[in-house]
Order: structure tokens, then C-alpha cells, then sequence
């Protein structure tokens, strides 16, 4: 496969909120790093990740608009948008959408490194509203 479907299956794993296909397209040594520059290393660092992740934002999908690859890196950008629930019920008030980009090194059949680049401030509003 191209770098470029490898990042394709990826995102499709990712919108289908699968988290062991989502794992299996990462290298063991796969490097997450968020869009503030928290960086999470291993795959089973990420599973566990990804879990936590689909459980705070069950509908959570990227729309990816434009994309391109040189080598093994991919550049994206587009949307991403979920809904916050802190208890599994999904409401309308709780949806968020935001611009994002996101970089992808493939390495054979897996991603190596996962990067975004998006605006975490609706999600946050939602968080806030929650706490307390």
C-alpha cells in the first residue's frame, strides 16, 4: 500500500471508533502527539487511549477534505467533530466541529507517527460545563 491509503485506512478506522483496527495500523513504537505537543508513545499506550477517547466522544469523526504525500509523509487537513457526553447519552448541545490538520509518517503498513492540529476550545466549552 501508499503512504496514502495507509492513512486513509487509518481515518476509516478512526471513524468507525474500532480500536483494534485502529491499532493494528500503528507501528509498536507508534508516537501520538496531540494538538498541544503532549506526546504518547506505543501502541498499547494508544489503545488505551483511543478507548478512553471513543468513551468521552462516542461519535467522534474526521472529515478529511484535502490530503497529499510525499514518501512516507502525509499532510491533511479538514474537520473533525464529535459530540461530548460524560454519561454515553449523546445530546445535540454537546456537538463540536473544528478545523484540524493532521501528519502521518507510514512506515511499511502502519503509521508510525500520528500528529493534529486542531482547536481543542469547543471541546473544552463542553468539558466545562460538565464540571463542578
Amino acid at each position: 500500500m501508499t503512504a496514502l491509503e495507509v492513512f486513509k485506512e487509518f481515518v476509516a478506522a478512526i471513524n468507525r471508533r474500532d480500536v483494534d483496527p485502529i491499532c493494528r495500523l500503528m507501528t509498536e513504537d507508534h508516537l501520538f502527539v496531540d494538538s498541544l505537543g503532549a506526546e504518547f508513545r506505543g501502541r498499547e499506550v494508544m489503545r488505551q487511549g483511543w478507548a478512553y477517547y471513543f468513551a468521552m466522544v462516542p461519535d467522534y469523526a474526521i472529515e478529511v477534505k484535502e490530503s497529499m504525500a510525499d514518501g512516507p509523509l502525509v499532510v491533511a487537513t479538514g474537520m473533525a467533530r464529535g459530540t461530548y457526553t460524560p454519561d454515553g447519552k449523546l445530546r445535540p448541545e454537546d456537538g463540536w466541529s473544528t478545523p484540524a490538520a493532521w501528519r502521518a509518517v507510514v512506515d511499511g503498513d502502519c503509521i508510525a507517527l500520528w500528529q493534529v492540529y486542531a482547536d481543542n476550545e469547543p471541546l473544552r466549552t463542553c468539558l466545562k460545563k460538565y464540571e463542578g
